[in-house]
């Protein structure tokens, strides 16, 4: 549904949509809810850096609830890094190009 909104656009969303935004990237409300409130983020990077912080402070059992709700995901091991790797994947599509897709 968030696609392509752009760095800027997603640090102006209100936090329930960023929440949502995010929710939709990991099915984990504590995580959406940290990344949501650390905006805004300078960059990207610091996006991705903000995310993979939050996914090492997930409990196993947070870990093993985010990978049963990816049923159209292909990953190797139920892994942080592979966790990181859907993720950032997710968040480029929410973002899109730097500057978002244009509004029609």
């Amino acid at each position: 549904m968030h696609q392509g909104l752009g760095l800027d656009c997603f640090n102006a969303l209100t936090r329930g949509r960023a929440v949502h935004a995010l929710y939709e990237c990991c099915c984990a409300v504590t995580w959406a809810e940290k990344i949501a409130d650390g905006r805004p983020y300078p960059s990207h990077e610091a996006l991705l850096a903000a995310i993979d912080a939050e996914l090492l402070a997930l409990s196993p059992a947070d870990l093993d609830r985010v990978f049963d709700s990816l049923v159209h995901e292909q990953f190797s091991a139920r892994t942080v890094g592979e966790l990181s790797r859907i993720m950032r994947d997710h968040v480029d599509r929410l973002l899109g190009p730097a500057e978002g897709y244009p509004e029609y």
